[in-house]
């Protein structure tokens, strides 16, 4: 059924592993990406969608992502991408993808809402609100693609967000960049302070994986553990891939010749 329904609204959505490598590299939350059915990337489809109510489009790829993750049996957390436009809206915001997860029997606790720091929030105290709401409720806020938007350093005082996602260009190349190394140790320790956890995105080789954890930096994503796949959860490997692309069009290639909605179990 759910398989239908997204074919009929011509997205779905992929599951890409964000990895834990204190405990291996045992998944610690899957992140949702909307997909064209025929793997269009997440630009090509959002472009889509602002043509036309891009908010409400916004709140259906987080209820897809929920629904998906429900029948997959997901048991780590999910984290979905929220707009920075929608955030606080009334309607489409974040407390509907929490009504969402309570209809379908997802636990509240396991979703983290990534708000994305490439655009502005338009209202600042109703996003605030419903910030604290999601909190009261066990969910967790990630503030994303920081170092390369807006505010950056304010947003952590502003939004106490349980988790900050490092965008891939403060990553890239870190393991011969002394000057990346000193900021990314200099944020990793400014998060501690705050109790506020880190997550590395964009990850592609062997040496950004130890250069970062040398740092202390435990959390990490990317086409080195395991590439975004339709419909499944893959389960993350170290060297599963290195950069990008194309181990993504090819898992893909076959999306709806995965084993049916029992999927891979990622404990």
């Amino acid at each position: 059924m759910l398989e239908e329904h997204c074919r009929e609204s011509k997205f779905t959505i992929a599951f890409q592993p964000i990895v834990d490598l204190s405990a291996g590299t045992k998944p610690y939350a899957y992140e949702a990406l909307v997909r064209g059915l025929n793997g269009e990337a997440a630009s090509t489809v959002l472009a889509a969608a602002r043509a036309s109510d891009f908010q409400a489009f916004d709140a259906e790829c987080r209820k897809r992502a929920v629904q998906l993750a429900q029948g997959l049996n997901l048991s780590a957390c999910l984290s979905v991408n929220i707009s920075s436009e929608t955030v606080g809206h009334a309607y489409h915001g974040l407390l509907s993808t929490l009504d969402v997860a309570r209809s379908s029997g997802f636990a509240e606790e396991k979703l983290i809402f990534e708000i994305s720091e490439r655009e502005a929030i338009d209202d600042v105290a109703r996003a605030k609100e419903q910030i604290l709401a999601c909190k009261r409720r066990g969910a967790r806020i990630a503030y994303d693609d920081f170092g390369v938007g807006y505010s950056c350093i304010a947003a952590l005082l502003e939004f106490m967000p349980d988790i900050l996602k490092l965008d891939m260009s403060l990553i890239r190349g870190i393991d011969s960049d002394n000057r990346r190394r000193s900021i990314m140790s200099a944020i990793h320790d400014v998060c501690s302070r705050l109790h506020t956890a880190v997550i590395a995105e964009g990850i592609e080789t062997r040496q950004e994986m130890d250069a970062l954890r040398d740092l202390g930096i435990n959390l990490m994503q990317g086409h080195y553990f395991a590439s975004p796949v339709i419909e499944y959860l893959p389960l993350p490997v170290a060297n599963a891939g290195g950069p990008g692309g194309e181990v993504e069009l090819l898992a893909i290639k076959n999306k709806f010749s995965h084993e049916p909605a029992g999927a891979v179990s990622e404990a």
